[in-house]
């Protein structure tokens, strides 16, 4: 009989948690990949668009739609962390071996599926506000807050159509989810393997920075198709595959647009989440027995 050791690990909720935390952090960029990602036809720089937002919106504009983005987090990552870190628990062998990259990989596209479907409505309102700052004052949509957005898309646009752009946002959140969080645990667990890394911060900061990187990648195409269905007026996306065609007609790059603002938003909220879940875990987790 090999002996017992406990260790913490996290409840089903700390994902969201962690990740909301992180959101208010690199929520600016957030609004800045959103804002490059619905230009057509121009290219403005990412610096060139910081100036345009704190010219006519001062600071406080880089935070438009921050209760959105709040929201989003509590319901489309609590779900998808909920739904890995449980059925990783439930799968993982008594004695805390690691389960194979494929069923992590498995779990955590189920877990970003139906994350991206709770989370639409919230992702669909999100989207809107950050674009609202671009747009000529008459056609703003000025939603006072995420639940304002929310009602009012219900109110005047019907219930389903708080779930715009939702087959992208689920297939997006499956390969985000992937990038993130099995690539994550797979990169750390060849880290620790090596003798040159520990389990520390640094090896933390590496794994979550390439899970990003491998992230953004992954989802940024997705990602560009979600954002210009979520912010078209209704009837203005006939179907996905016009929507792809016409954004094939401004050449293949189109596809990645923001891919910058969009990495350099990922790395810093793929490593902050990671750095807030093991805080949250280490000091309110619970103790599970493994066998050692």
């Amino acid at each position: 009989m090999g002996k017992a050791k406990e260790i913490r690990v996290s409840h089903w909720y700390f994902g969201g948690l962690a990740s909301a935390g992180a959101a208010c952090i690199t929520h600016p960029l957030d609004l800045l990949k959103v804002q490059m990602q619905t230009q057509k036809g121009k290219n403005i720089s990412m610096f060139q668009l910081t100036g345009i937002v704190l010219k006519n919106q001062g600071v406080m504009g880089l935070y438009n739609g921050i209760s959105a983005s709040l929201l989003r987090q509590l319901t489309y990552s609590t779900a998808r962390f909920g739904i890995y870190e449980v059925a990783k628990q439930q799968l993982t062998p008594k004695d805390g071996t690691a389960i194979p990259f494929y069923m992590s990989a498995f779990l955590a596209g189920l877990g970003g599926f139906a994350g991206g479907f709770v989370g639409n409505p919230a992702d669909l309102v999100n989207v809107r506000m950050q674009n609202d700052v671009k747009l000529p004052p008459e056609q703003r949509r000025n939603y006072k807050n995420a639940i304002h957005g929310i009602y009012r898309v219900a109110a005047q646009e019907g219930i389903l159509r708080l779930w715009a752009g939702a087959s992208m946002t689920c297939s997006r959140a499956a390969l985000m989810t992937i990038g993130q969080l099995s690539f994550y645990d797979q990169i750390k667990t060849i880290l620790l393997a090596s003798p040159y890394f520990g389990d520390n911060v640094a090896t933390h900061v590496m794994s979550s920075l390439l899970a990003g990187a491998i992230a953004t990648t992954l989802t940024q195409p997705v990602d560009v198709l979600k954002t210009r269905a979520m912010n078209a007026k209704p009837g203005e996306v006939k179907s996905i595959f016009k929507l792809i065609q016409n954004t094939a007609t401004e050449g293949p790059l189109a596809f990645f647009k923001g891919y910058i603002p969009a990495f350099v938003r990922l790395a810093p909220h793929t490593i902050l989440t990671f750095v807030f879940l093991e805080q949250l875990r280490m000091n309110f987790g619970y103790i599970k027995n493994i066998d050692v």
